[in-house]
């Protein structure tokens, strides 16, 4: 009888036990995390973001998908994705239902923003010749232009200038030019190899695709945006505006360039819940410096003290007390 009893606990004890294990793996939750093109900064960042949120939260498991600035609020505004990266200025306009977006994004949570400032690059192949400048590069007959793909915020911020300027990519077209859609690394082979002589991209320094063209055999020199269209984009769309500093790529520019830039916002649909949000933003916070700046240099410029002010769409509960935590945010 003593050893059946005894036999008894032990197994009550070992499924006791396990209790806790089973209750770990119900809990365990996968997030889809829409980043940007394969190759690009964001698809990076994420990739490496998601390693990080796993390691100090094993029940919280993220898969990194391709996605695109313009696409990616709608994405998870529908549920398709769980969280993602967005731009501060189309996330705003997202919310509102403002062009490019027909309907209001009402369902869109943020965990912030400041988590890589953006720069707009325009370059161009020296041995190309013609005019140096951007209104006269993108105006001229004849160009060869590459930019991402259409569910981009570097194309859509590309037919904002043109359109601008006066042109636009069926012009180029039918003027005789090249305006190629691809993602980040079919772009940069194309101009590498000569298919196109210009290529504009949106990537936060320093861009992985700028640095290897800084090391080809092509010849290339990055070009500033003028006074009036950075105005333009600033007060027409809220981009902000920003100084590539000359040493960010020293093959590609000898002095410091005037630039159209935004900002990154970690975007999360209403419906994940609190305590997913908040261990993703309280590692995020805790993890700012030199930790993020090992997985992407321009996350080095995450600040917590002004990551939660962003007001284009309303910060997700979880992600609110997880700045309030860390003393950067005032009670409620």
């Amino acid at each position: 009888m003593g050893i059946l009893v005894t036999r008894r606990a032990a197994l009550l004890g070992g499924a006791a036990l396990a209790l806790p294990a089973v209750r770990r793996a119900r809990a365990q939750q996968t997030l889809e995390w829409v980043a940007g093109s394969v190759g690009g900064g964001w698809y990076t960042m994420a990739a490496g973001l998601s390693s990080l949120i796993a390691e100090e939260n094993p029940e919280i498991r993220i898969r990194v998908v391709p996605g695109g600035g313009l696409a990616n609020p709608t994405r998870i505004n529908n549920g398709q994705s769980q969280m993602g990266w967005g731009i501060d200025a189309f996330t705003a306009a997202a919310a509102r239902g403002e062009e490019p977006y027909s309907a209001k994004h009402e369902r869109l949570r943020s965990l912030g923003t400041g988590y890589s400032p953006t720069e707009h690059n325009l370059l161009r192949a020296v041995a190309a010749g013609g005019p140096e400048d951007m209104r006269g590069i993108l105006t001229q007959r004849g160009l060869r232009i590459a930019t991402p793909q259409r569910s981009s915020t570097d194309e859509m911020t590309m037919q904002r200038i043109l359109r601008f300027l006066g042109t636009s990519p069926d012009a180029i077209r039918q003027g005789g030019g090249r305006y190629l859609n691809g993602s980040y690394t079919d772009i940069a082979a194309a101009f590498a190899d000569g298919q196109v002589d210009y290529l504009y991209c949106a990537l936060a320094k320093p861009a992985a695709i700028l640095t290897e063209i800084g090391t080809g055999r092509r010849a290339a020199r990055l070009v500033g945006f003028p006074d009036d269209v950075r105005k333009h984009l600033a007060d027409t769309y809220a981009y902000s505006e920003g100084v590539l500093p000359a040493a960010t790529y020293p093959a590609l520019q000898s002095a410091d360039l005037m630039v159209t830039t935004m900002d990154s916002v970690i975007l999360v649909h209403e419906t994940v819940p609190e305590e997913a949000a908040y261990r993703i933003a309280r590692t995020l916070i805790r993890n700012r410096g030199q930790r993020l700046t090992a997985i992407h240099a321009s996350m080095g410029a995450f600040d917590p003290r002004v990551a939660w002010k962003y007001e284009g769409v309303p910060l997700h509960p979880g992600a609110a007390r997880a700045f309030r935590e860390a003393g950067v945010m005032p009670a409620a």
